[in-house]
C-alpha cells in the first residue's frame, strides 16, 4: 500500500488559518492524509474566533495548540501550504509548495472568520481531490 500523503499548513502564529485548515483536512480526509500545522512565531493559544467558527460546523479544535515550525516537519511532509502570511518554509527537492492567499482572522470576530473558514474548506476539498481522492469521505 502506498504511503499516505502528508500535508503541512504553515502560518506565522499557527492560531487561525493553519489550525482551521488542519482541522478541515482531518475532518474531511479522515486517516487518509497525515496532517500537520505549525508557525514560525506560534501564538499562546488558538484564535477563539477560529475555535468558535469551527465549532459552528461541528469541528472541535479547542484542544489544539500552536506549534513551532521545524525543518523536520517540512521534511516529513509531501505538500507544504503557507497561508498568505509571508511565512516561508525551508525548501527541499521533491516537495510541493502552495500559498493560499487568505485574509488573516487575527483580531477579528467570528462573523469575519466564517468566510475565511468556508474558503479554507473549499481549498482543502480541492487539495484532497488532487492528492488523495480515495481519502474523500463519502
Amino acid at each position: 500500500m502506498p504511503q499516505k500523503p502528508s500535508v503541512l499548513f504553515v502560518c506565522v502564529h499557527n492560531a487561525g488559518r493553519s489550525q482551521m485548515a488542519a482541522a478541515w483536512l482531518s475532518h474531511l480526509a479522515g486517516d487518509g492524509i497525515e496532517v500537520r500545522s505549525a508557525g514560525s512565531a506560534p501564538a499562546d493559544q488558538v484564535n477563539p474566533a477560529a475555535v468558535e467558527a469551527m465549532r459552528e460546523v461541528g469541528i472541535d479544535i479547542t484542544a489544539e495548540t500552536p506549534k513551532i515550525l521545524t525543518v523536520d516537519a517540512v521534511r516529513a511532509s509531501d505538500v507544504c501550504i503557507t497561508m498568505g502570511c509571508g511565512d516561508t518554509c525551508p525548501v527541499f527537492p521533491g516537495k510541493r509548495y502552495l500559498d493560499w492567499a487568505l485574509e488573516d482572522p487575527a483580531g477579528q470576530g467570528v462573523e469575519a472568520v466564517r468566510p475565511i473558514r468556508d474558503a479554507i474548506r473549499k481549498l482543502v476539498e480541492d487539495l484532497i481531490e488532487e492528492i488523495a481522492p480515495e481519502a474523500t469521505a463519502s
